[in-house]
């Protein structure tokens, strides 16, 4: 039985890693997708991909935003319902990364970060808060991060924007729980994306040590002994977004093989 037959989801950084990750699996189980990047030509590639396995040519579309425009995210909210008709889940996954000691940072570092991993948040639930709220149900999912939950070194504007991501989750479930929307972040520890590799060769030079010795370390920090795979953190952005975790919100979930214990 597919887990999310018929629900409409928008999608946030859906050309690559763990979003593309999420848009396969949420194809799989039978949702009805708007796949939303800078990047149009990889997520025209990944709409041929869902419909060479899955079927449904009228089930995905594809929109090029950037998220740190108000008016190009609501753009993607109207064109949503407007094909749809309704919006069940939203998933705001796009994200940057820069690494660097605090002193080495600018302010536009910080700013830059800031822009797309929050502010992208809020202009998407800005955009589609309404919608689920007229019509009484709904599921945000916000990607955030290990870095949200603890503290660590060279990564302290990146840490910044997550943190606020895990804040503003929690806001949010309390004030949209009267309209029986859940609001839920995820954060994963180290994952095999594009950007685990640019951590590893960022994070390595501004502490001074090889990439290989630096990735080394931070896996000796988690249990499990290795990176997470994009598909894992799907399935879990998967259950948030259908009837099963109904009764879950406010909650920052890890995905980090036992790296951050709470």
């Amino acid at each position: 039985m597919q887990q999310l037959k018929q629900r409409i989801a928008i999608i946030t950084g859906a050309s690559r890693g763990i979003g593309r990750a999420m848009a396969l699996a949420y194809a799989r189980e039978g949702a009805q997708l708007t796949l939303v990047a800078t990047d149009i030509g990889r997520l025209e590639e990944l709409k041929a991909e869902i419909i060479a396995i899955h079927g449904g040519a009228d089930s995905v579309v594809c929109m090029a935003a950037d998220v740190r425009q108000p008016d190009q995210c609501e753009a993607v909210t109207r064109a949503t319902l407007a094909r749809f008709g309704r919006l069940d889940v939203l998933i705001n996954n796009a994200g940057v990364y820069r690494a660097n000691s605090f002193l080495n940072y600018t302010d536009r570092d910080f700013q830059d970060m800031l822009d797309v991993n929050l502010f992208g948040v809020i202009h998407f639930v800005r955009a589609c808060l309404p919608v689920m709220q007229q019509q009484k149900s709904g599921a945000i999912i916000n990607v955030a991060s290990t870095a949200g939950k603890w503290g660590s070194r060279n990564q302290s504007a990146y840490n910044v924007s997550k943190h606020a991501v895990v804040g503003l989750t929690r806001c949010l479930a309390l004030e949209a729980s009267g309209f029986g929307v859940t609001v839920n972040a995820i954060c994963p520890g180290f994952v095999q994306t594009d950007m685990v590799e640019e951590l590893k060769s960022q994070a390595s030079q501004a502490a001074g040590a090889s990439a290989e010795s630096f990735m080394a370390a931070a896996l000796a920090r988690v249990p499990l002994g290795r990176v997470i795979q994009p598909e894992e953190v799907a399935e879990m952005a998967v259950y948030l977004g259908s009837a099963a975790a109904s009764g879950v919100t406010g909650q920052s979930l890890h995905i980090d093989g036992g790296m951050v214990l709470s």
